[in-house]
């Protein structure tokens, strides 16, 4: 994990210009290259800065870069919206204090609210602990529950991983929208943790990470495989906790009239009846 002296722009700027091909921004390539996606001096040229001064941004020897200059990094690397504002915010100064570990209450008007809903909801906090969760959520999947991290089960916990029929495509884009929830705040001690506990017990958290993949948190499609209902196709809304540091709201929903709809009325049953 970061420290101090952690050149995560760096580190950042190194991973995507290794995934850009250079065909995909104008480049004829001609005989093979060592290493994959853009040279140095080709990302220098296209954002329009020398590149002794890009080598610079990416050893960590230039920690400040303008927003302008980074924009336009941006455009070379072809990030989206939240890419670039993830870009921006690892060169916007120091992150805030760390939050106090396993301080963080739900609202009482948002615990309320998950026992009424009759679809799978929980709250998850920036670190993608779950702070609360209604008896849907956890008919639909025991590990969402009080207490659990979304990111450690998904990758470390068998049934979890057995729930999603396209598990590699949701665990990259799970590791994609933590790094957009911690942001800059990777000396939390609760992030620092959790990456260091997934970065030693998964090979493919370790890939998936060094990646430096952002996306949105925003919702989404979502498969499940459930061992009881079957096959899930299933809307995944995340709704921001207005006064809660960054708690989100999980709902999973179905179209209507689908049998997925239908499943999920029987979850609610079955969740219902043993309550």
């Amino acid at each position: 994990m970061a420290g101090p002296d952690a050149n995560t722009l760096g580190e950042y700027l190194r991973a995507r210009r290794e995934r850009v091909d250079p065909a995909d921004v104008g480049l004829r390539v001609t005989g093979a290259r060592r290493t994959p996606g853009l040279r140095r001096e080709e990302v220098a040229t296209l954002a329009g800065i020398s590149a002794d001064y890009y080598l610079r941004l990416e050893q960590g020897r230039d920690r400040n870069p303008s927003p302008p200059v980074l924009e336009s990094l941006a455009r070379v690397y072809r990030l989206d919206p939240a890419a670039t504002r993830y870009l921006l915010s690892l060169a916007a100064g120091p992150p805030r204090a760390p939050r106090p570990p396993s301080t963080e209450a739900v609202p009482p008007g948002i615990r309320a609210l998950l026992g009424t809903l009759g679809l799978p909801a929980f709250v998850e906090n920036r670190a993608f602990d779950v702070l609360a969760a209604n008896a849907p959520a956890t008919a639909l999947s025991p590990r969402i529950r009080s207490g659990r991290n979304r990111l450690r089960d998904v990758f470390l916990d068998d049934d979890e991983r057995a729930l999603f029929p396209d598990w590699d495509e949701a665990a990259v884009g799970m590791v994609a929208a933590f790094r957009s929830s911690v942001g800059t705040d990777v000396d939390d001690p609760d992030v620092r943790a959790l990456v260091g506990d997934l970065s030693a017990a998964s090979e493919r958290f370790r890939d998936i990470w060094a990646r430096h993949d952002v996306v949105a948190l925003a919702g989404g499609a979502a498969r499940f495989r459930h061992p009881r209902l079957g096959p899930l196709e299933l809307h995944r809304e995340k709704l921001a906790i207005g006064d809660s540091s960054g708690q989100l709201l999980v709902i999973y929903h179905a179209e209507p009239g689908t049998d997925s709809e239908r499943s999920l009325r029987l979850l609610d049953e079955t969740a219902t009846a043993h309550r």
